[in-house]
């Protein structure tokens, strides 16, 4: 697979939806996780990031102006053990009690689906970055649009090479409905040598109208250490 530039990536597609990038720093000293969204609705636009004891959750900006809290309020990062949950959604909690309770990544979302939102039926999209470096990442999706059926697909890299990584995202393109993202999560370079670095380079490099916030972690190997990075439209 062709190694990739993830801010031509982004700047190529108005609606990529939410993003998961996980990877390995180009000194090889620092694991990588990012995760962003985004929003065409006024719901989905009134949300921040905000810190937790464990990661960040979503919140509203604007309490009197929430409708749906569904499918938009969750905790979409949570760290245990060392073991790095990053989501589009509720199923970090899920991923979380697996864990804990000693199963695998792969058990806790055999019991999950895609996104109940038709049309769109929006993939769940998941990852696990360990305190190694190594990490995985799944897609659950609809078998094309067809809501009867779930299809689940799972990578693992336990090994990342220094400055690349893997991106997974929710659509492939804006639409109605919105497209699902389709194949192996793609290659993608990562140069930047601080979490504020990547962080400013992806934000500018997503859509300024639909992006809403954005959230990056540089994770030191050695010790655990980690620097994180966030970027919130509404402030």
């Amino acid at each position: 697979m062709k190694l990739q530039s993830l801010p031509a990536l982004l700047g190529a597609n108005p609606y990529p939806g939410r993003g998961i990038i996980l990877g390995r720093s180009a000194d090889n000293r620092a694991s990588i996780a990012a995760y962003f969204i985004m929003g065409r609705s006024e719901n989905s636009r009134n949300r921040v990031f905000a810190a937790t004891n464990d990661g960040i959750r979503t919140k509203a900006f604007d309490a009197s102006k929430m409708k749906d809290p569904s499918l938009i309020i969750y905790h979409p990062v949570r760290l245990l053990d060392g073991n790095l949950i990053v989501t589009n959604g509720d199923q970090t909690d899920t991923i979380w009690e697996a864990l804990k309770q000693g199963t695998s990544f792969q058990a806790a979302l055999a019991e999950r689906s895609f996104e109940q939102d038709p049309p769109h039926y929006t993939p769940r999209i998941s990852g696990l970055l360990s305190a190694n470096g190594g990490f995985q990442l799944s897609i659950l999706k609809s078998a094309d649009g067809r809501p009867e059926c779930c299809c689940r697909y799972f990578y693992a890299y336990p090994t990342p090479p220094a400055g690349e990584g893997r991106f997974l995202h929710t659509y492939a393109g804006d639409g109605e409905p919105l497209p699902s993202f389709e194949g192996e999560p793609v290659r993608v370079k990562l140069e930047a040598p601080d979490a504020k670095t990547l962080a400013d380079g992806l934000w500018d490099a997503l859509n300024a109208e639909n992006r809403v916030s954005l959230f990056v972690r540089y994770t030191n190997l050695a010790d655990g250490k980690y620097q994180d990075a966030v970027i919130n439209k509404n402030r």
